[in-house]
């Protein structure tokens, strides 16, 4: 209970952050640090426990993340909290390997389902804007791909030093890490 608390308090953090820390200025992509944090929660708890990260993490994303244009919502409120449930469910699907103290596969894996998230966001906006226009350029690709890119960067690093939270406050996310294989 203590790690997820911590949990909470770092997400909320690091969505206050990357705020300031704003789009880089060579590619454009945002550094999505909640998100991050959110998806090593959805594979270091177990499923009530990702279940409510996923929720509130789309719903303090959400909440700064609402768009209104011309008096009809861009971007809508509850968007996100699904798409971070299905999204933390994926990386959820890994927690065996993650359990037994494989976290290379997750790695890769926050970095793709990290630029899944834009690319929802971008289709989202594409749709909801009259005339729809599909213009997928470079830029955008930048945007997701970049962010994606980041997340893969950064997640070792971010997984280490959580990981050693996690022992520091009496939670074991990797119990079956250095079991030894029964033998028949």
């Amino acid at each position: 209970m203590i790690f997820f608390v911590l949990l909470l308090i770092f997400m909320f953090a690091a969505l206050v952050l990357q705020h300031f820390i704003g789009a880089l200025p060579m590619v454009g992509c945002r550094v999505l640090l909640m998100q991050m944090f959110m998806l090593y929660g959805a594979i270091s708890m177990p499923l009530p426990g990702m279940l409510a990260l996923t929720f509130l993490g789309g719903l303090m994303w959400d909440a700064l993340n609402v768009q209104m244009v011309d008096g009809a919502y861009q971007v809508s409120m509850g968007w996100s909290i699904a798409l971070y449930m299905g999204l933390g469910t994926i990386m959820a699907g890994f927690r065996p390997l993650f359990l037994r103290g494989r976290w290379e596969v997750h790695c890769l894996l926050t970095g793709l389902l990290i630029a899944a998230m834009p690319l929802a966001e971008f289709i989202m906006v594409t749709i909801r804007t009259e005339p729809v226009q599909w213009v997928f350029d470079k830029n955008v690709a930048w945007r997701i791909g970049g962010a994606g890119l980041i997340a893969m960067l950064l997640s070792p690093l971010l997984f280490f030093v959580l990981n050693y939270l996690a022992v520091l406050t009496g939670y074991d996310p990797q119990p079956e890490r250095g079991a030894k294989p029964t033998t028949r």
